[in-house]
């Protein structure tokens, strides 16, 4: 039985040296977006977490699967038209030239949802009876 990995390195440590490079620079993109985000295991697959979870993404058979929740999909709709998608991932197929400056874009989009989530929540304060 296969050991499910513990880390993101595990986890791209698992694929051939081709995909292994792609994985390791869209980890570097998010790393990049969000410099104060954790890295971690979620779901199964690796994720970038900061005030919540920013974005997950996997290595698959035949593309990288992208997951940043269903609101980014339909607030970026224009610019995935060219890759399946669904409620909340991306395909990007790895026969395709990686969309860098799209993937940015997404997690600076991520990380401002949370920051915002995170602040409302904080400046709510307690309920008045």
């Amino acid at each position: 039985m296969n050991k499910k990995p513990e880390t993101i390195d595990e986890h791209i440590a698992t694929f051939d040296p081709a995909i292994q490079k792609i994985l390791q620079r869209v980890r570097t993109l998010i790393a990049e977006a969000a410099p104060m985000a954790e890295e971690k295991i979620s779901y199964g697959i690796p994720t970038f977490y900061q005030q919540g979870n920013l974005v997950h993404f996997a290595g698959n058979k035949s593309h990288l699967g992208f997951y940043p929740g269903a609101q980014a999909i339909v607030d970026f709709q224009n610019e995935l038209k060219d890759y399946p998608t669904s409620k909340g991932a991306i395909q990007f197929p790895y026969d395709q030239a990686l969309p860098e400056t799209l993937i940015t874009r997404i997690v600076h989009y991520r990380l401002q949802q949370n920051l915002k989530k995170s602040s409302g929540q904080v400046s709510k304060g307690k309920k008045k009876p």
